[in-house]
């Protein structure tokens, strides 16, 4: 009956008050409390094999194992004539390889009650695993033939197709997704302006031949490191030294990324009109990277408290004095090896589009000129550091921080020099992370109803 509350819906008080008379400390007959002694915590280790390759690992005593194969094989090492092959590549993850079929690869992960998934950026291609500790060493093979050892059947690859269309269909439905590979299109003349999504003119043209010959150019053993929670760092070490080695080799030389700066423009029938206004920011890891996060926080990241207003943000603050329509804006950061992207993304009416872009350029001119105050910094600061920690909370955070350090650097920053290097940030490197964007050459992407959305020579 739908008005009758089922029982195991009832508050928790209904039973603590069965129990206000009768005594909480009754000791616990039968319990004996254990004698072993606890284990010692242990730090991450790094090391570097001859091969090249990256081993990190942290042995937390979990009964369950998370493993990550990070490799430098992004939408960023394409070339003019496989555009979209990563893109193919993170689809094909489960198709047949060289030590099992695809069906043998799905039932045998499953009846470990393991998970197996690949994610890829501009710059990584990760293939991550979770099982049981007893379960590592059969599921480490089978990443590690998903990921250097694939086949490729061309029977295979031609069904990825209609996935591939419905992976770009739910990104074209994102205008934010739009328009940040909008930005990257016209920030760069090559490598970070590949898209993550195969373009429509290469879609059922990428050839198992292309595939391969990406995998065996980037999925070496100086391109990858191989990361671990839960497992010995003798265990990772053995399978980099056995199973990997077949994939030893520096690869082919990457581009470095070329900034130029541009500007593109997409109109559609939308009643909003979406702006993303940058510059070049810092590299990945650069204390110049560091005082761009803090500027982000200080004009504003997105709300902290749920349907909250955000308003301690400075754009909000200034473009709710310029216009009296709705609007929402956010300060953008991205980091790369060799470059970056700062700038500020604005959503509006198509009528007042003008008002609230031109109000948030004027919010990071006003911190350039200095209008910034302590307390804003250190609040910022601290915004950055708690979002840092609370990121790492979880397995997967973990993992992919440690890997990102490990591919990169082949070391690992524990979070206390991490936070150390938050905290050097002084008001003199934010104001000067503000002049770069204010003088620097800037980028836009908009879409939707531009009538009223300045260009960016205008701003």
């Amino acid at each position: 009956m739908r008005g009758i509350r089922p029982l195991n819906a009832l508050p928790k008080r209904c039973y603590a008050a069965a129990r206000r008379s009768e005594a909480l400390t009754e000791p616990l007959t039968g319990h004996k409390p254990s004698l072993a002694a606890p284990l010692p915590p242990q730090n991450v280790q790094v090391s570097k094999l001859p091969n090249g390759l990256v081993i990190a690992s942290l042995e937390n005593y979990s009964p369950l194992s998370s493993v990550g194969l990070f490799v430098k094989g992004g939408s960023r090492y394409e070339a003019a004539g496989n555009l979209g092959v990563s893109h193919v590549l993170r689809l094909a993850a489960n198709l047949t390889n060289k030590g099992s079929s695809a069906l043998k690869l799905c039932r045998s992960v499953e009846a470990l009650g393991g998970s197996l998934s690949v994610t890829s950026s501009r710059e990584t291609m990760v293939y991550s695993a979770d099982c049981l500790r007893d379960h590592l060493d059969t599921l480490l093979e089978y990443v590690v033939n998903v990921a250097a050892a694939p086949e490729f059947r061309p029977w295979e690859v031609n069904d990825l197709l209609p996935r591939l269309k419905i992976d770009k269909a739910l990104a074209q439905q994102c205008p934010q997704i739009g328009i940040i590979e909008k930005l990257h299109e016209a920030a760069y003349k090559n490598a970070l302006s590949n898209s993550l999504y195969c373009p429509d003119h290469m879609l059922g043209r990428i050839s198992s031949e292309q595939l391969q010959s990406f995998v065996e150019d980037n999925f070496t053993s100086g391109r990858m490191a191989l990361v671990g929670l839960g497992v010995k760092h003798s265990v990772l070490r053995q399978v980099g030294e056995g199973l990997l080695s077949v994939r030893s080799g520096a690869g082919a030389p990457a581009a470095k990324a070329l900034y130029r700066g541009g500007e593109v423009r997409v109109r559609n029938n939308d009643d909003l009109a979406h702006a993303l206004i940058a510059s070049e920011g810092g590299v990945s890891g650069s204390a110049e990277a560091n005082a761009f996060s803090v500027l982000q926080r200080i004009l504003g990241a997105g709300p902290h408290v749920k349907r909250g207003a955000n308003i301690t943000s400075k754009l909000s603050q200034g473009i709710a004095k310029a216009t009296t329509q709705p609007f929402d804006a956010s300060a953008f950061n991205a980091s790369y090896s060799d470059s970056g992207l700062f700038g500020i993304y604005t959503i509006a009416q198509a009528h007042s589009a003008g008002e609230v872009i031109k109000a948030a350029v004027a919010q990071v001119r006003g911190v350039a000129e200095g209008n910034v105050s302590e307390a804003d910094i250190t609040r910022a600061k601290n915004q950055v550091k708690i979002e840092y920690l609370m990121s790492i909370e979880s397995s997967e955070g973990l993992l992919e921080e440690i890997g990102a350090q490990a591919l990169t650097t082949a070391a690992y920053q524990v979070p206390e020099t991490v936070l150390q290097a938050v905290d050097s940030v002084t008001k003199n490197d934010v104001v000067k992370a503000a002049k770069k964007f204010v003088d620097s050459k800037k980028t836009m992407a908009a879409s939707g109803h531009l009538i009223n959305t300045p260009f960016v020579d205008e701003l």
